[in-house]
Parts: C-alpha cells; sequence; structure tokens
C-alpha cells in the first residue's frame, strides 16, 4: 500500500511536515503529536515502520453496555474521536446480559497497558455499588472517569446527563398541555439514573400538576421495567390499564415500544395519548410520528470524559466533584393536548 502523508496528516489533525518527522523518528515532536501520528497510521490500514513498531501507541479502554440503545455508540464515537485527536487509541468493550464481565475486561485491558478507562452506565451505575473495585484502580494510579453513575467516595471524575432535569421538562410539557395523569416508564430502581429520573419525576408531577399527590398516587404511575422496546411496551400497557393519557420513557426505545403497544389496542397517538421518549437517538425525529424527546447531551458528554481522563494522564488531578450535562427538549409529534 502506498503511503500518503496528506492522508495521515489529515487523519491526525497535524502537518505533513509533522507526520514526516514522525516517521523519520526526528527528535523534537512533542509526544501528542507522535501519538496522533501513529494511531492515525494504524487507523488507516498502513504498516508502521519497523524502528517505530516497539512504540505502542496509548490506549484507552472503553467499557459501554450492550450497543442496542443508540445512544451509546453515538457516545462511544464522540469519545472515540476525541481520544484520536489526543494521540491515543480506544479499545471498546461492550457489555450485555451473560457476557464477558466488566471486571473480566478491565483485567484484560490492564493487562494490555491501558494509559486509563472510561466506564459508561457500569457497575458504578448500581445504586449500591461496593465502591472498594473502583477505589482500587484509583489507589493504583489507574486515571478512570466514570459516566452515568457517580461514587463521591472514591475521588473519581464522574460525568452525568441531569436526569432530574429531564424528567423536569418532560412533566413540565405534558402537564402545559393539560395532561394530569401522566405514567413514567423507566427501568430497574437498582440503578442511579433511574433513581434521580423517577425522584424527579415524583418532584415534577407534584410541581405542575397536584401538590397534594402522595407517594402511593405516584408509585402507581411508575412502572419499572427494562430499556428495551419489550420493556417499553409492557410498562405502557400497564399504565394505560391505570388511566394514563401520557406517558414519559426512560429512553427512545422504550417509547417505540409505548407506541406499539398503544397502536395495537386502537390508541392514536397523539390524539389519544402522548407519549415523550429520551436521548433523541439518531433517526428518531423520522419515526411516524416524529417523536417528541429529552435530548441527552451524548456527545458532549462523551468529549468531556475523555478530556477529562486525557488531562489525568497529563498529570492533572480529578475532578471529584459531579459534572451534570443539561437536557433539552425537543417537541415533535407524539405529545398533544387532551381532547376536547
Amino acid at each position: 500500500m502506498t503511503v500518503r502523508l496528506s492522508h495521515i496528516a489529515e487523519r491526525a489533525g497535524v502537518s505533513v511536515a509533522s507526520v514526516s518527522r514522525v516517521l523519520n523518528d526526528k527528535p523534537g515532536v512533542a509526544e501528542s503529536t507522535r501519538r496522533a501520528v501513529l494511531t492515525a497510521i494504524d487507523v488507516l490500514g498502513y504498516e508502521r515502520p519497523t524502528r517505530l513498531r516497539s512504540r505502542e501507541a496509548g490506549l484507552i479502554g472503553l467499557i459501554v453496555p450492550e450497543l442496542e440503545n443508540p445512544i451509546f455508540p453515538r457516545m462511544a464515537q464522540a469519545v472515540e474521536v476525541a481520544l484520536v485527536r489526543h494521540g491515543y487509541t480506544p479499545v471498546l468493550c461492550t457489555q450485555s446480559l451473560g457476557g464477558v464481565h466488566e471486571d473480566d475486561y478491565v483485567t484484560t485491558l490492564m493487562d494490555r497497558g491501558v494509559s486509563g478507562i472510561i466506564f459508561v452506565s457500569g457497575i458504578h451505575a448500581i445504586a449500591d455499588t461496593d465502591p472498594d473495585r473502583y477505589q482500587a484502580y484509583v489507589d493504583g494510579g489507574l486515571p478512570i472517569v466514570l459516566v452515568n453513575g457517580c461514587i463521591p467516595v472514591i475521588g473519581a471524575t464522574c460525568i452525568s446527563a441531569d436526569d432530574i432535569e429531564s424528567a423536569e421538562l418532560a412533566v413540565s410539557h405534558l402537564a402545559q398541555l393539560g395532561h394530569r395523569r401522566i405514567g413514567l416508564a423507566t427501568g430497574q430502581s437498582r440503578y442511579q439514573p433511574v433513581v434521580r429520573r423517577t425522584e424527579g419525576f415524583k418532584a415534577a408531577m407534584r410541581r405542575h400538576v397536584d401538590a397534594d399527590l402522595t407517594d402511593a398516587d405516584l408509585d402507581e404511575l411508575v412502572e419499572r421495567t427494562v430499556f428495551t422496546m419489550e420493556g417499553g411496551a409492557t410498562a405502557a400497557h400497564t399504565l394505560l390499564d391505570r388511566g394514563v393519557t401520557a406517558i414519559v420513557c426512560g429512553s427512545d426505545v422504550m417509547a417505540i415500544g409505548a407506541i406499539t403497544t398503544a397502536r395495537r389496542r386502537g390508541l392514536s397517538v397523539p390524539r389519544d395519548v402522548s407519549i415523550v421518549g429520551s436521548d433523541d437517538s439518531t433517526l428518531i425525529q423520522y419515526t411516524d410520528p416524529p417523536l417528541t424527546t429529552v435530548r441527552q447531551p451524548a456527545g458532549a458528554i462523551g468529549r468531556a470524559a475523555a478530556a477529562a481522563l486525557v488531562d489525568q494522564i497529563s498529570g492533572v488531578p480529578a475532578i471529584t466533584s459531579e459534572m451534570l450535562f443539561r437536557p433539552e427538549l425537543v417537541v415533535r409529534g407524539t405529545t398533544a393536548g387532551l381532547p376536547l
């Protein structure tokens, strides 16, 4: 394969002269530039010059849940682009039910000499998780960033979407349209984001619908399941039986399931029931009708996670207060006022 310095330079975001200096192992090249060029060579499928093969590009572990939910590929892509610009190569590890355990991934990554690890919606997101495993990483000098879940006691950088605000935006929107019996279809209560969103939902219902709603009243409006289309469909079935006229879903995938259930029951969306998703996944605006959703800033979160990890690797102390990213309500065609 003919090596084109211009291709490498464009991929690495550096000049052709810098690429030439790296390939010829010349002195005076910044380490970040060298890593960016070597990573570009690897990504483009070129073979490294023999004298450079012993210098392995810096690796970063990225552990994410299954990729069926489009929000996670979008976040992973943002992390990858940001890391490559800093000269690092991400190693993507995906978790699925019955698959490789997070601890086993960490062992493999550390055996490969990764410079740090970004955890997305992992064990750290479980509300009562044992912090010792993550404390051991921090104590061992391994830079880590926790996304969508926080363990304050270990002093690691935590970055999350503001789930309380997400519920506030959805409930406020539906209440303004006249809905008073609003349901929440979400995941299992063992996860921090679910706990936060449920708290935000209940507070928003009392703020915008009825201040006298009891815990029992609100518990009847919350259905916990799994973040899949099937989970959304099942939750919607239960909530519609309880008389809701609108449903806030914990993900766009769940919202599609909820719409499917409504239609199977002969209901029109949004004429008979309004549905709000969460994430604003790719292509979701092209559903029929286009989905009203609460956009999660996946790209910004991914870039922030990458930047925070690179800073730690460079010797900057971890940010120990949780960084919350504000979501945005995107109104489309699945929400409307109550029929007269």
